[in-house]
């Protein structure tokens, strides 16, 4: 987006954008009856509003202004409290207004380079996001190993695979008795597809499943509408965005855009989530203007996919091939960084929003 492009669009935003969410009016519970079920559910991924520094009280207004069926809250630390009075309130909005809560628990990897022992082990911590998801009526509890640079610790990424499968593995009979379900992300170009279902085969499909990230799959050198049909059957969560990635002199650069700008197959995708996985939301999580190099032309690129074949990434080259380099927005004269990073965010999620809802998810009217 351009300079002069992103000054109109401004202009536009209400200025409540600017400071915490005024909103609009809250919209009843009357009205939100009478869904299309043959739409695929539409979310709010919080993470998509992060200039805002919300909590989940607000993704739950914002969510249920904007007429969706689902809200995430992929993040313990989200949650101003963890004590049952709150979580309890926080449910009963969520229900006055038709939505469902989604939740994350965050990285349950104590060898990786993410995890917070804020709440303890790993154990600890993910019995107690069990805890909070059971209160909150989550069907999930999103789980991770961390971002790519965990593949590049000593050992690779597999010492990282197999502590959290133990973890995993530990609290199964926990995960099951709450009729709670593990969705394990591929966050932050941790994880290439085969990967996380290796993990799913090994904690066992009835207790664990995969979040879905389109977005960090292009990290890892991969066709986001390959990824589906090798994980669509065992999606529980998703977290989706588009993305355009092109080639450069080391390899390729990606940058995630609004849904619908991107190189994402839209219409194609909605249709393998009704397919394969059709009560789970769509959560948009939009994050844009923010390149990353992928340099694959490098040796030292390959030493965190030492396992990764040329023949697995030619359907990532095709895709590099057909995009195109796209520039990165600054703010208009005048206005400061955190402004125009709230103004921004709310129009990506805006767009993406009505693009799929164009595209035979969410609600209409």
């Amino acid at each position: 987006m351009r300079r002069r492009e992103l000054l109109v669009a401004a202009t536009a935003v209400p200025m409540a954008c600017m400071g915490e969410y005024a909103g609009l009016a809250k919209s009843p519970l009357e009205d939100r009856q009478g869904r299309d079920e043959s739409r695929v559910p539409l979310g709010f991924d919080g993470h998509s509003m992060r200039a805002m520094k919300w909590k989940a009280p607000q993704f739950v207004q914002f969510a249920a202004e904007q007429n969706l069926d689902a809200v995430l809250i992929n993040n313990l630390p989200l949650f101003e409290s963890l004590e049952e009075a709150y979580l309890r309130r926080l449910k009963i909005e969520a229900d006055r207004h038709g939505l469902r809560i989604f939740m994350g628990a965050g990285s349950i990897c104590e060898n990786g380079s993410s995890f917070n022992r804020k709440y303890g082990d790993a154990v600890s911590f993910l019995q107690k996001a069990i805890g909070v998801a059971k209160i909150v009526g989550s069907p999930v509890v999103t789980v991770r190993i961390g971002s790519l640079k965990d593949r590049f610790l000593e050992g690779g990424i597999q010492p990282r695979i197999d502590a959290s499968i133990k973890v995993l593995k530990s609290l199964r009979h926990v995960a099951i008795d709450a009729g709670i379900k593990f969705g394990f992300e591929n966050h932050g170009g941790d994880l290439r597809s085969e990967e996380v279902l290796s993990i799913i085969n090994e904690v066992g499909p009835d207790v664990c499943g995969s979040m879905l990230d389109p977005g960090n799959a292009v990290w890892v050198m991969e066709d986001p509408m390959k990824q589906i049909q090798l994980l669509g059957k065992h999606v529980v969560c998703t977290s989706v965005r588009d993305y355009m990635v092109w080639e450069t002199d080391e390899g390729a650069t990606f940058q995630w855009t609004a849904v619908g700008d991107g190189l994402l197959d839209v219409p194609a995708y909605v249709q393998y989530l009704k397919t394969m996985c059709p009560a789970v939301p769509l959560f948009v999580e939009s994050i844009s203007n923010s390149p990353r190099p992928i340099p694959f032309l490098t040796s030292q690129w390959w030493t965190g996919f030492p396992d990764t074949r040329a023949a697995d990434i030619a359907d990532f080259l095709a895709l590099c091939r057909r995009g195109r380099a796209m520039e990165v927005a600054i703010p208009p004269e005048g206005m400061s960084q955190k402004a125009f990073d709230r103004i921004l965010q709310r129009n990506e999620f805006l767009k993406s929003v009505g693009f799929l809802r164009v595209h035979g998810a969410g609600q209409i009217g």
